[in-house]
């Protein structure tokens, strides 16, 4: 394929900054050239045309942390602390999904991120063989990177889910597709589980050749140093990184979900360990869980990517709205409106989500050589008129509805505003037939 896409103007995220009334040519899967419109059209007149020219492109959004099943799950169990959420309503609940619950979910989940500009999805669940999130994430078109979730109590059963799942799906569809390692948390993961599962991921790295990130919840709430002490009779005196790191388990493949509840010494060590930290703002905010130190992580050199948590806890997988959160909530909890700019905010959901996953040489950017992972947003409603500054309207004005087309290793997966790889009516259809079944399995359990 080759492809030369029209764009009013081009947010590079690079030292080249915006191109405006650029030209963006795609050949295959990747971006080949990239510049002044005027400059590079008659290199390129036998190409089919994109017109973007009402539209500010973007490299495609990476969504860092997810459940993207658990979107089956959205306003199941709203306005509860975390503990109550998972072990009372979440838990069970899930306790009765089965692949086929799974894969519709993260069906719907490809279909709504897509549709707000996410072009790559991590995510954390339950792998079931036939039927689970990486297929969807195939089917759908999107890019994807699935984990197993982890937990002490089902040790043998984990190990072989996650084992399966690298060699099935890592790599698959043409690099679209990886695996990551999954420890749930460190309160459900005793010390000798999370350093094999540590151990697994940079085993079956140096197998593949293909890099295995290790994906975490950590320091979530205020008392997890607690939960872990009471789980597994450690010492976590000093914390529940600074316990990670005393096991050897921080490092640059370790992406930690939350990070909310972090001393001044366990901030340095994320930073110095290299952890890619996901700040998820809107699910952090809707549990009570607390806000996370990320002006102090910045200012250290802290890599901050973005996540939506699952539609579950925040309720939907927006991350131009993570995106203009995290830049408004530093500024008002620090009394600072020079805390975390426009351009830090986009920074962290397109450059950051790549670095964190282990992408920053193929994603992140508008580049040559790079991955053609790209959204075009409409620049044409009033609300995004007059234009001053496109980075500034991306992150304070612009919104998930003003996605125009999204492209994921050069295929236009979404077209003027609609999805084109799934009828997203059936997706729908299918999600709603599914909560069925999973309240009356619930009824049932509850009755035996």
């Amino acid at each position: 394929m080759e492809l030369a896409i029209e764009a009013g103007a081009a947010v590079t995220m690079t030292h080249r900054g915006v191109i405006k009334e650029a030209l963006i040519v795609v050949e295959d899967d990747r971006i080949v050239d990239v510049g002044p419109k005027r400059e590079l059209a008659g290199k390129y007149r036998g190409y089919d045309k994109l017109d973007a020219s009402n539209c500010v492109v973007t490299p495609g959004l990476v969504n860092a942390h997810t459940h993207a099943a658990m979107t089956l799950l959205r306003g199941y169990a709203d306005d509860l602390p975390l503990k109550p959420w998972l072990e009372q309503k979440i838990w069970p609940l899930e306790a009765v999904m089965d692949d086929e619950s799974i894969y519709v979910g993260a069906l719907l989940a490809c279909v709504e991120s897509a549709l707000m500009g996410v072009t790559c999805l991590n995510t954390m669940y339950h792998f079931k063989p036939e039927l689970n999130e990486a297929k969807a994430i195939a089917e759908a078109g999107l890019r994807g990177f699935v984990g197993h979730v982890c937990f002490t109590w089902r040790r043998e059963e984990d190990l072989k889910a996650s084992k399966e799942l690298v060699a099935k799906w890592h790599g698959a569809y043409g690099g679209r597709v990886r695996a990551t390692i999954d420890p749930h948390a460190p309160y459900t993961v005793d010390p000798d589980y999370l350093k094999e599962l540590c151990g697994l991921a940079q085993e079956l790295s140096e197998k593949t050749g293909l890099p295995i990130p290790v994906h975490i919840h950590l320091a979530e709430t205020e008392d997890e140093a607690l939960k872990v002490k009471e789980a597994f009779n450690v010492d976590v005196g000093e914390g529940v990184a600074a316990y990670l790191d005393r096991l050897g388990v921080l490092g640059p493949w370790l992406v930690a979900a939350h990070c909310v509840w972090l001393s001044d010494r366990e901030v340095e060590l994320l930073v110095e360990r290299g952890v890619k930290v996901v700040h998820c703002p809107v699910s952090n905010l809707k549990l009570g869980a607390g806000i996370a130190p990320i002006p102090k992580l910045l200012s250290k050199g802290a890599t901050i990517a973005l996540g939506t948590d699952s539609a579950c806890s925040n309720n939907v997988l927006d991350l131009l709205e993570t995106a203009k959160l995290a830049a408004l909530l530093h500024k008002g909890v620090g009394r600072d409106p020079t805390l975390i700019k426009a351009e830090d905010a986009l920074k962290m959901a397109t450059v950051n989500g790549a670095a964190a996953l282990g992408m920053s040489r193929e994603l992140g950017v508008i580049e040559p050589g790079f991955k053609a992972d790209l959204v075009a947003f409409d620049f044409s409603p009033p609300h995004l008129k007059p234009l001053y500054d496109e980075v500034s309207h991306l992150i304070y004005a612009a919104r998930s509805r003003d996605v125009k087309y999204v492209l994921v290793d050069g295929e236009l997966i979404v077209e003027e505003g609609a999805f084109k790889k799934l009828d997203v009516e059936e997706v729908a259809l299918k999600a709603v037939e599914e909560k069925e079944k999973l309240l009356r399995r619930l009824e049932e359990a509850g009755r035996r």
